[in-house]
């Protein structure tokens, strides 16, 4: 009896320590925890920044300068007396 309690205790005592939750394991979720909350902190943030750009061409508050950069961007075009600045590390649409 005392062997078989010991072989019991030596089973989980190694997979408490090795095993995939164990205290090994533990190190590994917790770094992916840590990329996951960095990956949904810019999320977030590029969530936050897609609101505010749509929260703009909403009927009760169209900034006429939204539109006016959406139309231009969309179809290309400016007017004759204007200076156009190309950014090319920018993609286009933003």
């Amino acid at each position: 009896m005392p062997a078989v309690a010991m072989a019991v205790l030596g089973y989980f005592g190694f997979h408490s320590v090795s095993g995939e939750f164990g205290i090994a394991g533990r190190e590994r979720i917790e770094r992916e925890v840590a990329a996951l909350e960095a990956q949904l902190a810019e999320l977030r943030y590029e969530r936050e920044h897609l609101a505010t750009r749509v929260s703009l061409l909403r009927p009760e508050s169209l900034d006429p300068d939204m539109i006016d950069e959406r139309a231009r961007i969309n179809l290309n075009v400016v007017h004759v007396n204007e200076l156009a600045i190309l950014h090319l590390d920018e993609p286009r649409g933003r």
